[in-house]
């Protein structure tokens, strides 16, 4: 079949094998490379060897697990949730990525392996603990990268979800449209009832939790073996939204979490932290108002002062300048790991404030790079490479 993009509701219904594998080759050979001088060089760094990666198929996590195999030549699991081609239907991103970067690490000589299921559910920890014994014997560091809308709880049973709303009262912002350009207003209602508890269950650190507790009680996790779990605070303009918002509500839950995880890893010396990372593209952020427009906005003044990221870049600033510098962790007054600290340095955020106030509804979006923030979206799903020949005839089902 021809795969083209099905965008709905600024949601992509597709993804391209042959543009997902050259993303993630893309990341690959950044990494291998690492000669960009902002970036200290990974060699002589007691990088981890062997890694566990929940939500390791996309963003964040899926960098992680390169930049662990590629900078550190480690072995590796992933667990995530994903939706295999048929002859007619093409796979979720995550699924072609894993793919590819597992062709790739066998071929590097490491371990590459993933469990694909429910990674909220005692059954897939039970089968990703059974998988680290045979193929590992123990992990020395759990990155814990999940993003769902709705978690069942395995001990009631409850099926909770997730909503990204403000709380108390609705949000009224600018945002820009994604297809044309165009700056509007866009309003996002408040949490009703039982969401904002409901988003803790989903996106707080209950889950996490309950992982490390699964692979200590099993032996699984080596001396001083580290965990950290993604965030993300954002600026003031979505400070409504994401840090005073229900996912602000799950993101102290998480906080709160990594706090007690310490204690509990103190045993083996082992640390829990919370790393905030910068604004990225995902396959949800283009479908919440307000931030597409940052976005574009940050971008635009990131890569100006040759201060912009993508997903592989800041993990890799994550682990060999930070979890891995040979140096005492460098965290913020609340204990979180901040590589967000780029995006919210002062020069930065005072530059996308003013272009924000240029901002008006109904007008063109001004002094800002709509196109970088369309590009990688479309890179996520595999679209958009100049190398890839979209007209052709292939199998989705290609790995």
């Amino acid at each position: 079949m021809i795969i083209t993009k099905k965008v709905l509701r600024n949601v992509s219904l597709t993804a391209h094998p042959l543009g997902c594998r050259q993303y993630v080759q893309d990341q690959i050979d950044w990494v291998k490379q690492a000669k960009d001088g902002r970036y200290q060089t990974s060699d002589n760094l007691m990088l981890p060897k062997r890694v566990l990666v929940l939500g390791g198929s996309t963003g964040y996590g899926l960098s992680s697990r390169i930049v662990a195999a590629f900078a550190g030549k480690a072995d590796t699991i992933n667990v995530s949730f994903e939706r295999e081609p048929s002859e007619t239907k093409t796979a979720t991103p995550g699924w072609y990525n894993t793919v590819a970067f597992e062709a790739e690490a066998k071929r590097a000589g490491l371990k590459a392996e993933s469990i694909y299921g429910d990674a909220f559910s005692d059954a897939t920890k039970e089968k990703t603990g059974n998988l680290i014994k045979e193929l590992l014997g123990q992990v020395d560091l759990v990155i814990y990268s999940l993003a769902s809308p709705l978690r069942t709880d395995p001990k009631t049973g409850i099926t909770y979800r997730s909503v990204l709303k403000p709380i108390g009262k609705a949000f009224t912002a600018l945002s820009v449209d994604m297809d044309s350009d165009q700056v509007k207003l866009a309003t996002i209602e408040p949490a009703e009832g039982t969401q904002v508890e409901e988003t803790v269950k989903v996106m707080g650190g209950e889950d996490w939790s309950l992982w490390i507790d699964y692979l200590l009680k099993e032996n699984l996790l080596a001396p001083h073996a580290m965990t950290v779990a993604y965030s993300y605070i954002g600026p003031k303009i979505t400070y409504p939204v994401y840090h005073e918002g229900t996912i602000g509500a799950a993101k102290d839950h998480l906080e709160a979490s990594a706090a007690l995880l310490t204690g509990k890893l103190e045993g083996i010396q082992g640390k829990a932290f919370v790393s905030v990372n910068k604004a990225l593209v995902t396959r949800a952020s283009s479908v919440i108002p307000v931030v597409p427009l940052y976005m574009a906005l940050l971008y635009k003044v990131m890569k100006e002062k040759n201060l912009h990221e993508h997903c592989t870049q800041q993990i890799y600033r994550l682990f060999t300048d930070r979890l891995y510098a040979n140096k005492p962790i460098e965290t913020d007054e609340k204990g979180r790991i901040r590589v967000d600290d780029w995006e919210m340095r002062s020069d930065i955020q005072q530059e996308v404030e003013k272009r924000w106030a240029l901002q008006k509804e109904g007008e063109v979006l001004k002094m800002g790079d709509l196109e970088g923030v369309r590009e990688e979206y479309e890179h996520i799903h595999g679209f958009g490479f100049p190398s890839i020949d979209y007209e052709k005839d292939i199998d989705p089902r290609i790995i």
